[in-house]
């Protein structure tokens, strides 16, 4: 064996005790919420730590459902994160078509207009936004998680804007010739070309929207109306006092398998989704 091939196999195993040694820092706390979901009170203080419940204890996850409003916060929290993403992702495409396909006045300083709204950190417009909605009575409703995301995304505009620079021009001159509209263009050419990043994109933002906390922490109030993260927040403020951590960890659990559930199935799309931005942008 080669000496370049040993120095090969040596760096490639170092690499793999890395990824290994992350993995286990990444995957640990998940093992430990789960398993916490599953024990006595007592148990999670045990040292050492006792990471298989003995016994395992499920009674944790029929209380959850009593203890608050989880099955609310779940439904709310489906509506928001559906609505937003279904209707946001076809406004966010549609408008990177017209920026990457469509020729109109100022196309390219508008386009730099919606950057550079980047910038601007959330605090600096949460007040005046707040005020905004509160005169307009939806404070305390679903509204202001739902609206605002209705118009689009502006990481997705830009990410499918740069995958659709990619597609020649051609394709879209010709379609033109034969008569076809520019909606007629957008959802009989452009959109089957560009539905693998459409999906990723979709699924990174609902992803987010899940988890978002602070949006409604500021505009929902009643019990009933708040999402799932508010739920969640909520048992662990009355439960954490009681030490009853395994309440709180069945609670994360149930939070958690929708994202988990949606990640495995779609996880091909999300890889995708790096290589398409790594190639295409």
């Amino acid at each position: 064996m080669s000496e370049t091939k040993r120095k090969g196999i040596f760096a490639d195993i170092i690499i793999y005790i890395l990824l290994l040694v992350g993995a286990v820092f990444m995957i640990a706390p998940l093992i430990w919420m789960l398993t916490t979901s599953f024990k006595e009170r007592d148990d999670v203080f045990a040292l050492p730590p006792q990471w298989i419940p003995d016994p395992w204890q499920f009674e944790k996850y029929s209380e959850i459902w009593e203890k608050g409003p989880l099955l609310e916060g779940i439904m709310n929290s489906i509506i928001v994160a559906v609505s937003v993403t279904i209707i946001g992702t076809l406004t966010s495409s549609l408008a990177a078509f017209a920026f990457s396909k469509l020729r109109f006045p100022a196309r390219d300083y508008i386009f730099m207009g919606l950057l550079a709204s980047l910038m601007i950190p959330y605090p600096a417009v949460m007040i005046p936004q707040f005020i905004m909605f509160s005169k307009a009575g939806w404070v305390d409703t679903l509204l202001p998680l739902i609206v605002p995301g209705l118009f689009g995304n502006i990481f997705m505009i830009f990410f499918l804007r740069q995958y659709l620079m990619s597609v020649p021009n051609a394709i879209i001159e010709a379609a033109k010739i034969d008569g076809a509209s520019y909606f007629g263009i957008f959802t009989r050419i452009t959109f089957p070309l560009i539905k693998p990043a459409i999906a990723a994109q979709l699924i990174l933002w609902f992803m987010g929207i899940w988890n978002d906390y602070l949006a409604p922490i500021i505009y929902l109030n009643s019990p009933e109306k708040q999402t799932l993260q508010l739920v969640i927040a909520n048992y662990n403020a009355t439960y954490a006092i009681q030490t009853d951590y395994p309440l709180i960890m069945a609670a994360s659990i149930i939070a958690l398998l929708p994202m988990l559930i949606v990640f495995l199935i779609f996880q091909k799309q999300i890889i995708e989704s790096v290589a398409i931005s790594g190639v295409k942008g």
